[in-house]
């Protein structure tokens, strides 16, 4: 029993535990970003914070401490389901080049070109899932979002049709009134196409801006789902997925972000 609970001592004293961290403290190089097309590959913004210096009984952690920047607008305290967020490891800076920060105004967080915006940042750390996470203070930046041109190019001629085994009409290019009319989109604006459309369920279909002409179609990168996903102009696979049941849908192109969505009505 006395060697046993030596034993036990010995365990105790040599049990490694984790004894917390100090909460990192987050700066800006500025507080005002100025973005301009001209100066896209110019640094707009830097984030610095510092060390968390997580520790643990035996000391200081030698471990690669890893941080996610939460970018979002200010008033929303980072709950709005469209922030940014970007991976760190290791590093206490970040650099946001002029395009970067533009494009995450524009096509993350869907902010009007052409008008000022106040962001906000914060930095968490952590070391695994294990421990808990420690998050910084925020910092504001406001900046001005420039229009650049769309990831995919629109329709010349601003027509926009859906065709596939997903609609009633099938895969017949062109399409067969009244098809050619109730599965054409609108232009909401000229990067923004919406239609209200009878899928049939499974199957799948593509975007034709040309009757007849499956040349300048347009088709789902990988990745996506019938939901939501990116998309090119292109004459190839894969085709959009229909929704998985019959019914009637909103299916929503986003030429300047290149994504599409669909919602069930």
């Amino acid at each position: 029993m006395l060697l046993f609970a030596l034993v036990g001592c010995e365990k105790d004293e040599t049990r490694v535990t984790f004894e917390g961290g100090t909460t990192p403290v987050l700066s800006t190089s500025t507080n005002a970003a100025n973005l301009n097309f001209d100066d896209a590959a110019k640094t707009a913004v830097v984030l610095s914070w510092t060390n968390p210096n997580y520790k643990f009984n035996s000391g200081v952690s030698s471990q690669s401490v890893k941080y996610l920047i939460e970018i979002d607008t200010v008033g929303s305290n980072f709950t709005n389901p469209a922030k940014k967020v970007i991976a760190v490891n290791g590093d206490l800076n970040y650099k946001f080049s002029v395009a970067e920060l533009n494009d995450i105004m524009l096509n993350q967080l869907v902010l009007t070109p052409g008008q000022e915006h106040q962001l906000q940042f914060r930095v968490n750390a952590f070391l695994d899932n294990t421990f808990s996470t420690l998050v910084s203070n925020s910092v504001d930046v406001s900046a001005t979002p420039y229009v650049i041109p769309p990831k995919v190019q629109p329709p010349a001629s601003g027509d926009l049709w859906i065709v596939g085994d997903a609609t009633p009409n099938g895969w017949d290019n062109p399409l067969t009134s009244p098809h050619d009319v109730d599965q054409k989109f609108t232009m909401v604006t000229p990067t923004l196409y919406e239609i209200t459309v009878q899928l049939i369920g499974g199957g799948g279909y593509k975007l034709i801006q040309e009757l007849g002409v499956w040349g300048s179609q347009y088709h789902m990168l990988d990745g996506g789902t019938w939901e939501s996903g990116d998309f090119e102009e292109k004459d190839a696979d894969p085709q959009f997925p229909g929704a998985p049941e019959a019914g009637t849908y909103k299916i929503t192109v986003d030429f300047q972000r290149g994504k599409y969505f669909v919602t069930k009505l």
